[in-house]
C-alpha cells in the first residue's frame, strides 16, 4: 500500500483513553497527533444518541464521581460541570432487605455497624484492607506502564505485598464477614466494573464502588457529551488532527517496530497508510493484538462480559414515583457471586434516572443496564443489522417486557409512562462501540489480568502502545487514567514532569479575557410586557456568577428547541455590579424559534449552556463626554439599561440622555426600573415616544443633547438606526462616538448561509476556485473561497481585521469596499451616506467576484 501520509503519532479510537493520549501528547510532546474514530461520532463511551426527536441518552457514563478529581480537572481544564446526585446514591434491593447506600466512606462505614453491629470490628478491619487493595492496584497499573524488565521484576512483589488486590471478592468479603446479608452489602455493585465477585479481583471492587464513588457521586451538567463537547474544543487548541468513519486494519510492524497503520475511509471507500513509529491503541488490548495479529497471546485470559441496555423515554417525571435521582440495584439473591448464567432479564439489574440529575434534560429518561455473557445473541451474531430474522426482534421484544416487568414491579403504574424504549444487546456495542463480543469493560478484572503481562499500556512491539479502560481500569475516568499511562510511556522522562505537574494543577486556566462558557440555571421568569419577558440566570451552585461583564454586552444561549440545540444572542439587562444573576429580556417575535421557546416553553430551573461576555458595545464609568445619548427601538432599551445600572452604581452625575422609541404603548418596557433610576441619576433626562402617537425620533428630537462632544448608544431596527445614524452625523457628532448594537435574529443566520452556498454552487459551476481580496495601504491581496465572508477569509490566512461578535450586531468588522460584487447585509450600522461610500461589516460581506477593500 502507497504511504500516504505520515504522523508523529497516531491514536486509533476517540475514546476518553485515546483523547487523554492524544492531548498530553501533544501538550507535552509538540507532537503531530492524528486520532481515527471508526464510528460517524467522537466521544466513546462519551457520546449520546437521541430519539423520537425529544429524548437524549448516554452510552456508558451513567455516574461518576462527586468530585471531578485531577485527570478530569486535566482533560476539561476544570470547565467539568457536575451535578449531585442525592445523598443516599444508590439503592441496594435484596431479597427480603434494602440498603440504602450514603456519600462518604465515614457514613458508609456507620450505616454498616449501625445495621450489623455484630461485625462491626470487622466492618473496620475491612476498611483497611480496602485501603491497602486499591494501593496494591495503582502500584500494579503503575509499574505496568514501565519496560519490560522493570515491570515484571514489580509484578511478584506486589503481588506478596498486596495479596487482597489479587483475592476475588467472594473470598475476600468471606473472609471478612459470617453474615450473610453484610456479605453481599459490600460485594454489591459490581456491575461498576463487570466482573462478578466469583471471579473479580478485589483490586477492581476496592477501587470503583469502595473508593472512588465514596465521597458522593454526580452526573455531568448537559449529559455525557458535554464532556466531550469540551475535551474535542481542547484538542482542537493543540492541532490535534481528528478524523471518523476511519476503519485501521492493521498496525504496520517492521523488524519488531511500527511502521504506520493501514486505514480505510469508509466514508469515500479511499485505504492509505499513515506511516508513524508511534501509535496508541485506545480500542481494548484484544482487538490491538488482532491489529497485529497476535490474538493468541491473549488465551490466557478470561471471557468478558457483554451488556443489555434498555432506554426508556417517559412521559412524566419519575419523582412521580417518589424517585430524587438516585441509582437503583436488583440482585436475585444474596449469594450474586455470578448471576449471568441466568437468562438475560434476570440477572443483577442497574437502573439509573440521569434526567433527574442533569438539570439541563428537558425530557425525561431512564437507562437499564444487565451485564450478560454475550453468547445470548450467538445464534444471530454475523448477520447485517438490516437483514436480522424476527426472531431476533422476538428476542428483544420479549427482553424488554421482562425488565420493565421489573419496574412495574417495584414502582407500580411505572410502565404507563413510558412513551419510548429501546434495547441495546451484545450486538449493538460490537457495532457502535467495536468491541469483542461486544464487551462492555474491556478486560475482565480478574487477576488473572493483573497477572498478565499483556493487560497493560505495553505491548511487545516497539512503539505500540495501549490506552483506555484495559491499561487502568473501568468507566470513563478509569479509561481516562488508561490514556494518561500510555502518555505516560510515550512521552520522555524531561517531559513527563510537566505533563504529571498540569495534571495535578487541572489543566489550563480559562484567559479572563477569553469568554465563559458554560451551564447557567433559570432563577426567574418575569413578564414585562405581553411580548417581552426578563429572565434571570444564576450559578448551578448558587454562588458568584463565573463571570464579570462591562454594560452593554451581550451573553449567547444555546437553546435545546430540537435535538441540536441553536445559539441565539441576547443583550444583558442587568447591572454589571451585580455578582449573584445575569439578567436578558427577549421579544416573541412571531414564528421565532429561539424567543418562542424562551416565551412558550421555558421553565425554572433548567439549566442552559451560556457563554459570555461578548461585544463592544460597552461603556464603562469615567468617560469624558458632556452628553451620554442612549437611543433605543423598542426591546433595544436591553443594553442600555444595563449601562444605566452601571452609571447609578458608579454615581455617574454627568448628563444623560434616554430617547427610547416603542410602536405602541402595551410595548414600553421598564418603566418601573427607569423611573427608580432617576432618583440615583441626577442628570438623567428620558423621553418616550410612541410612534403610532408622538411620531418617531428624530432631527428635532436629537438637536438639544447632540454634538461634538457627545457619545451616542444606538440600538433598535436597523431602519431606524441608519437615519439616526445619518442625523447625528448631520449634528457633529464623531462617528467614532456612535456605538451600535444591532438586532440579530436565527434566521439571518441561516439567510447567510443560503447565500454562501448559492455562491459556492454558482462559482464551482464556473469553475472558480477563490476570489481574491485586495487591501489599499500595501498589505498583500488574500484568497476567498466561494461562500466564505470577507472576515472569515481574512482570519484564516491570518488577516487582522477589527471584530467582535461576527454575527452582524456589533458593528466592529467595518471594512470599505473599493471595488468589486458582492452580496452583503448591513444590519443598518451606517447611514446612507456611509452606505453610498462603501461601508460594509466584513462578517456579513459575500464576495461573487475579486474585491477591493479599505479601513
Amino acid at each position: 500500500m502507497v504511504s500516504d501520509e505520515e504522523a508523529d503519532v497516531v491514536v486509533i479510537g476517540s475514546g476518553m483513553g485515546g483523547l487523554a493520549a492524544a492531548r498530553a501528547i501533544a501538550q507535552f510532546g509538540g507532537k503531530r497527533v492524528l486520532v481515527l474514530e471508526q464510528h460517524y461520532t467522537l466521544g466513546g463511551m462519551t457520546h449520546e444518541f437521541s430519539r423520537a426527536g425529544r429524548y437524549r441518552f448516554g452510552t456508558g457514563l451513567h455516574y461518576m464521581s462527586a468530585s471531578a478529581g485531577p485527570f478530569l480537572g486535566f482533560m476539561t481544564d476544570g470547565r467539568a460541570q457536575l451535578s449531585p446526585l442525592p445523598d443516599e446514591y444508590d439503592a441496594l434491593h435484596f431479597p427480603g432487605f434494602d440498603f440504602a447506600v450514603p456519600a462518604t466512606k465515614e457514613r458508609f462505614r456507620a450505616r454498616l455497624k449501625e445495621q450489623f453491629a455484630a461485625e462491626a470490628d470487622a466492618i473496620d478491619g475491612f476498611f483497611r484492607t480496602t485501603r491497602w487493595a486499591m494501593v496494591g492496584l495503582t502500584a500494579r497499573n503503575v509499574f505496568a506502564s514501565f519496560p519490560a524488565g522493570l515491570r515484571k521484576a514489580s509484578a511478584r512483589l506486589i503481588e506478596r505485598l498486596f495479596p487482597s488486590t489479587h483475592r476475588s471478592v467472594r473470598e475476600q468479603v468471606a473472609r471478612s464477614f459470617r453474615d450473610p446479608r453484610l456479605q453481599a452489602v459490600l460485594a454489591a455493585r459490581w456491575g461498576l466494573y463487570g466482573t462478578p465477585p466469583a471471579s473479580s479481583a478485589f483490586g477492581y471492587h476496592a477501587a470503583v464502588p469502595l473508593t472512588f464513588f465514596m465521597e458522593g457521586t454526580a452526573h455531568p451538567v448537559g449529559g455525557p457529551q458535554e464532556l466531550n463537547r469540551v475535551v474535542l474544543e481542547i484538542l482542537q487548541r493543540y492541532g490535534v488532527v481528528l478524523r471518523t468513519r476511519q476503519t485501521v486494519h492493521e498496525v504496520v510492524v517492521e523488524d519488531g517496530r511500527v511502521a504506520g497503520v493501514d486505514v480505510e475511509d469508509t466514508a469515500t471507500g479511499r485505504r492509505y497508510r499513515v506511516r508513524t513509529n508511534t501509535v496508541v491503541s485506545a480500542v481494548g488490548v484484544r482487538n490491538t493484538y488482532a491489529l497485529i495479529g497476535e490474538s493468541h497471546q491473549l488465551a490466557d485470559l478470561p471471557e468478558e462480559r457483554s451488556a443489555v441496555m434498555l432506554f426508556l423515554g417517559l412521559d412524566r417525571s419519575p419523582a412521580e414515583f417518589g424517585l430524587r435521582g438516585e441509582n437503583h440495584w436488583f440482585m436475585p439473591d444474596l449469594d450474586d457471586h455470578d448471576s449471568t448464567h441466568r437468562p438475560p432479564g434476570e440477572g443483577t439489574l442497574y437502573v439509573s434516572f440521569a434526567s433527574l440529575n442533569n438539570p439541563a434534560a428537558r425530557f425525561h429518561t431512564v437507562e437499564l443496564l444487565e451485564l450478560v455473557d454475550p453468547k445470548a445473541v450467538d445464534q444471530w451474531r454475523g448477520t447485517p443489522e438490516t437483514e436480522r430474522p424476527d426472531s431476533y426482534r422476538t428476542f428483544k421484544d420479549e427482553l424488554t417486557r421482562r425488565l420493565l416487568d421489573r419496574l412495574e414491579e417495584r414502582w407500580p403504574g411505572f410502565r404507563e409512562t413510558v412513551a419510548f424504549a429501546e434495547l441495546a444487546t451484545p450486538l449493538s456495542f460490537e457495532t457502535y462501540q467495536h468491541s469483542v463480543l461486544g464487551s462492555f469493560y474491556g478486560l475482565a478484572a480478574t487477576p488473572q489480568r493483573l497477572r498478565s503481562a499483556r493487560a497493560g499500556c505495553r505491548t511487545p512491539v516497539k512503539g505500540l502502545f495501549v490506552a483506555g479502560q484495559d491499561a487502568w481500569g473501568s468507566g470513563v475516568v478509569g479509561a481516562l487514567a488508561g490514556g494518561l499511562m500510555a502518555a505516560n510511556a510515550v512521552l520522555k522522562p524531561r517531559q513527563l514532569g510537566t505533563m504529571w505537574q498540569a495534571i495535578r494543577s487541572g489543566g489550563v486556566a480559562r484567559d479572563p479575557a477569553t469568554p465563559w462558557e458554560g451551564y447557567l440555571r433559570v432563577a426567574g421568569i418575569e413578564p414585562l410586557t405581553p411580548t417581552v419577558r426578563r429572565i434571570r440566570f444564576e450559578p448551578l451552585a448558587g454562588d458568584a456568577m463565573p463571570f464579570s461583564f462591562a454594560a452593554g454586552q451581550y451573553v449567547k444561549v444555546d437553546l435545546p428547541v430540537a435535538v441540536e440545540p441553536i445559539e441565539r444572542s441576547y443583550s444583558i439587562c442587568s447591572s454589571p455590579g451585580e455578582s449573584g444573576f445575569v439578567e436578558i429580556a427577549v421579544k416573541h417575535e412571531p414564528d421565532g424559534l429561539g424567543s418562542g421557546f424562551l416565551h412558550e416553553e421555558l421553565e425554572v430551573g433548567l439549566a442552559l449552556r451560556v457563554s459570555g461576555p461578548h461585544g463592544e458595545f460597552t461603556w464603562e464609568p469615567g468617560a469624558e463626554e458632556s452628553t451620554l445619548l442612549l437611543i433605543a427601538g423598542g426591546v433595544g432599551i436591553t443594553p442600555l439599561m444595563s449601562v444605566l445600572f452601571a452609571a447609578a452604581d458608579a454615581g455617574h452625575a454627568g448628563r444623560i440622555v434616554l430617547l427610547a422609541s416603542y410602536r405602541t404603548g402595551d410595548e414600553v418596557v421598564f418603566g418601573p426600573e427607569i423611573a427608580a433610576l432617576r432618583s440615583r441619576l441626577p442628570g438623567l433626562e428620558v423621553s418616550v415616544f410612541v410612534t403610532d402617537r408622538t411620531g418617531r425620533i428624530g432631527l428635532d428630537q436629537l438637536l438639544p443633547c447632540a454634538g461634538p462632544t457627545t457619545r451616542v448608544h444606538l440600538c433598535g431596527p436597523a431602519p431606524m438606526m441608519q437615519d439616526l445614524i445619518g442625523s447625528l452625523t448631520e449634528l457633529g457628532v464623531p462617528r467614532a462616538a456612535i456605538r451600535t448594537e444591532a438586532f440579530v435574529s436565527g434566521r439571518s443566520k441561516e439567510t447567510r448561509r443560503e447565500k454562501a452556498h448559492a455562491i459556492a454552487v454558482a462559482a464551482a459551476a464556473a469553475g472558480v476556485t477563490e476570489f481574491m481580496i485586495g487591501t489599499v495601504g500595501g498589505a498583500p491581496a488574500f484568497p476567498c473561497h466561494p461562500g466564505q465572508s470577507v472576515l472569515d477569509a481574512a482570519n484564516a490566512v491570518g488577516v487582522a481585521l477589527p471584530q467582535s461578535c461576527g454575527e452582524g450586531a456589533c458593528g466592529t468588522c467595518r471594512v470599505r469596499v473599493l471595488s468589486g460584487t458582492y452580496e452583503t447585509d448591513d444590519r443598518g450600522m451606517f447611514s446612507a451616506g456611509e452606505l453610498a461610500a462603501g461601508w460594509r461589516l466584513a462578517c456579513q460581506t459575500l464576495p461573487t467576484g475579486d474585491l477591493v477593500i479599505g479601513r
